[in-house]
């Protein structure tokens, strides 16, 4: 694991010379932003005076590195026209508002694309910008639910498991919305034109489900959950519990590296049911949690170090960070005694810079944009600066 530091904001990366602002939310808003300032992009971000659900101390807050922040009050009419100036010199605008909020403060983007016509306006929300759910609230879990995916998360017999917030918030949510802001801003550098990306969790969702719905297509998915390939109805695709009472990751779906698993396991002369015969799935069940019961995690992941059995212990997240092959790659680092992910993916000729520290709200970042310390001044003296 690697330290890293404070650093220029968009000073390295493939996405140098971009420039975004972002309306202050939760989950996916800001984890995109995060995404495109650790690629090198710039970015400012619009707090309100007003904030919603925090999470703690937000110069803590990781999904929040890498771009200053300002608090301005969007209600006023100064600091709306502040905001107006900024998006006016951007490329890009992020937001993730219920539908017509952004148009009742005079933002939407009939307003901003007037002004500044190559814009690409990003917008995030959990049901999209149209359907009879469109207005009405919601959170990951809902979305994931709704789009017919945390039915299949979970054990036979047992209630759907909430998988964090990573399906709708950040897969279906964050990764979506950067596909299509990059997507447009790819068709924009030709036309010059920008448009509105309308980013649904519900459609992200469904769009990650694609691979279950042509599999049960085929007759080959039980809509029954804990009974399929990959939903912990297969015995070689599970965790098993280990001596120490950890955990240990089973996923040897090919024959050939199910025929390693069971090397390693000292299996392989075992007169065991076959790999696909669903009718003797626990019998092998059975069978590998007896195995697995008698060796700690570690012992195990010796066992399979360097093989192709597909096993994995099952780690924790300050676990993951002290991992040997995690730390080769620098996959974490530590920025101001924090541990956190690096940038990621990687690039050969335009690398990321290291993460830059998480900063509280700062009118500074606002010199950078063209904004005259004069008006600066004179909007804190007003209170529509916080």
């Amino acid at each position: 694991m690697t330290t890293g530091g404070a650093g220029e904001a968009g000073s390295a990366g493939p996405l140098t010379g971009l420039r975004f602002v972002e309306m202050a939310g939760i989950g996916p808003v800001p984890f995109a932003a995060m995404v495109l300032a650790d690629l090198g992009a710039t970015g400012i971000r619009i707090e309100s005076p007003r904030p919603g659900l925090g999470l703690g101390d937000p110069t803590r807050d990781i999904t929040r590195r890498g771009r200053d922040a300002v608090v301005v009050d969007v209600r006023d009419e100064l600091g709306r026209a502040l905001v107006v100036d900024l998006i006016d010199s951007a490329d890009l605008l992020l937001e993730g508002f219920r539908p017509g909020v952004m148009e009742r403060l005079g933002l939407g983007p009939d307003d901003c694309l007037a002004r500044n016509p190559a814009l690409v306006f990003g917008r995030m929300t959990g049901w999209g910008q149209d359907g009879p759910w469109a207005r009405t609230a919601g959170h990951d879990l809902d979305y994931i639910a709704l789009a017919g995916a945390l039915a299949h998360i979970g054990r036979a017999g047992q209630p759907p498991t909430p998988p964090l917030n990573l399906l709708g918030d950040y897969g279906g949510g964050s990764m979506l919305l950067l596909v299509g802001v990059l997507a447009a801003l790819w068709e924009a550098q030709r036309s010059g034109r920008g448009q509105v990306v309308d980013a649904a969790m519900v459609d992200g969702v469904a769009l990650l489900m694609s691979l279950f719905h042509g599999v049960a297509a085929q007759g080959l998915w039980s809509d029954e959950a804990g009974v399929n390939l990959l939903d912990s109805g297969a015995p070689f695709y599970d965790v098993y519990r280990t001596s120490d009472g950890r955990w240990l990751a089973v996923a040897c779906l090919e024959p050939q590296f199910y025929a390693e698993w069971l090397r390693v396991a000292g299996l392989e002369d075992e007169p065991l049911p076959a790999q696909y015969d669903v009718a003797g799935w626990p019998v092998l069940r059975a069978r590998f949690a007896e195995v697995l019961a008698e060796r700690t995690r570690e012992e195990w992941a010796a066992a399979a170090e360097g093989t192709d059995a597909c096993v994995a212990p099952v780690l924790s997240m300050s676990e993951a960070a002290e991992h040997p092959h995690l730390a080769a790659r620098g996959t974490f680092v530590v920025v101001d005694g924090v541990t956190q992910a690096a940038p990621a993916p990687r690039f050969s000729r335009t690398p990321a810079a290291p993460p830059r520290s998480v900063e509280g709200s700062s009118v500074r970042a606002l010199a950078d944009w063209g904004v005259e310390p004069s008006r600066v001044e004179d909007l804190r003296s007003r209170g529509v600066l916080g």
